[in-house]
């Protein structure tokens, strides 16, 4: 196969699995999301019982908790701001494929399909009645049936947009050295960093014999990430590399890449410790194989906390002004909305090239050629 051939398979493989892996680990993220919302209804609960009629500033800090929560959570339609926004496709496995647009719900209410009823609650499709009943056990989680769910969200929506935005980008960019070997257009731009992560990223990690196989997937990973994160800091609401489903994906595919590429002495430095005592060497099996947990686990949290964290701390800052209500503290706040705006532009760079970077260092692991004695 010619290496244009190879280079545009592996990119195609690595977008694949991306938006293949993403769906499925979604579900990996239900629990704890379900779990969040739920101690937000007791908490919600609690504060209506303690308290009989709220102040003003209680009403505010709620509207700003709940604009910051929507923001963060993933939608079944692309609402941007109050009228403006669309449904997206909802896709079912219940006795069948059920395929309806999210408008179908109409604001919160039920969706008949076939005969059956549905419902969104918390952020997850349930079948009902007519009505819309939710049952619910001893400690409040709803007890409905819940349908094998593979619809088109709000983040999906936008990584699907994002892949082919990089796609047709980076084709267009490629086609350009066809002509000339000097770059044009977006090429002028993309160049130097494509050249910054194979010098300083891949070459120095993996080293010059294996480097070039896995370049496709450290740049595709590298400008996906770059580019979600700077979506995310758009005021529509998207919040892709904040949630921890994206990010499982993401790692699972390193995870999956490394292993396979692991060489025979990768393995036995994991499995059978050469040059070590052989009594010690059982221990440090144990500890390597912890390891391969960790590692993929820490590209997970990393990512993810980072850009959630920058997301929350933003947004809460932009709330204050609204609890302050004061000419003095506004401008104060806003300037520093600003400038931590301006360091969350360096954060969104900062993670893909530490995510990258960590990646191939692990493929770097798993291809090294040791010396024996």
């Amino acid at each position: 196969m010619p290496n244009s051939m190879r280079v545009n398979f592996t990119v195609l493989v690595a977008l694949a699995g991306i938006l293949f892996l993403t769906p499925l680990a979604h579900a990996q993220g239900e629990n704890h999301e379900e779990l969040q919302h739920e101690q937000a209804h007791h908490e919600g609960e609690h504060s209506a019982d303690s308290h009989g009629e709220e102040s003003g500033e209680k009403d505010i800090k709620g509207i700003i908790k709940e604009t910051i929560q929507h923001h963060l959570a993933d939608s079944y339609e692309f609402h941007i701001t109050d009228g403006l926004g669309f449904p997206l496709p909802v896709i079912l496995v219940d006795g069948g494929l059920k395929v309806f647009m999210s408008s179908a719900f109409h604001h919160g209410g039920v969706a008949s399909v076939a005969d059956n009823h549905y419902i969104v609650n918390h952020g997850k499709i349930y079948k009902t009645d007519a009505a819309g009943t939710i049952t619910y056990d001893d400690h409040h989680h709803p007890t409905n049936e819940k349908p094998l769910d593979f619809s088109i969200t709000k983040n999906v929506f936008v990584i699907l947009v994002m892949a082919i935005f990089m796609f047709f980008l980076f084709r267009g960019v490629a086609k350009t050295y066809e002509t000339s070997l000097a770059p044009k257009k977006a090429g002028r731009f993309l160049e130097p960093i494509i050249i910054y992560v194979r010098d300083e990223i891949a070459i120095p990690n993996i080293g010059e014999k294996h480097y070039k196989k896995y370049m496709s997937y450290l740049l595709t990973v590298f400008f996906f990430i770059w580019f979600l994160n700077l979506v995310g800091m758009t005021p529509l609401g998207v919040n892709v590399t904040g949630n921890i489903a994206i990010t499982f994906s993401l790692a699972l595919m390193t995870f999956i890449i490394t292993q396979v590429s692991g060489k025979k002495d990768y393995w036995r430095h994991i499995f059978w410790m050469p040059g070590v005592p052989v009594l010690i060497r059982p221990a440090l099996a144990i500890i390597e194989l912890i390891g391969l947990v960790v590692k993929p686990f820490s590209l997970m949290i990393r990512l993810y906390a980072n850009m959630l964290a920058g997301h929350v701390v933003l947004m809460s800052i932009i709330g204050l002004i609204f609890i302050f209500e004061s000419w003095i503290a506004a401008p104060a706040f806003l300037g520093l909305t600003v400038v931590l705006s301006l360091l969350e532009l360096l954060v969104a760079a900062l993670q893909a090239y530490i995510f990258t970077m960590l990646t191939a260092l692990y493929f770097g692991s798993a291809v090294e050629e040791h010396a024996h004695h």
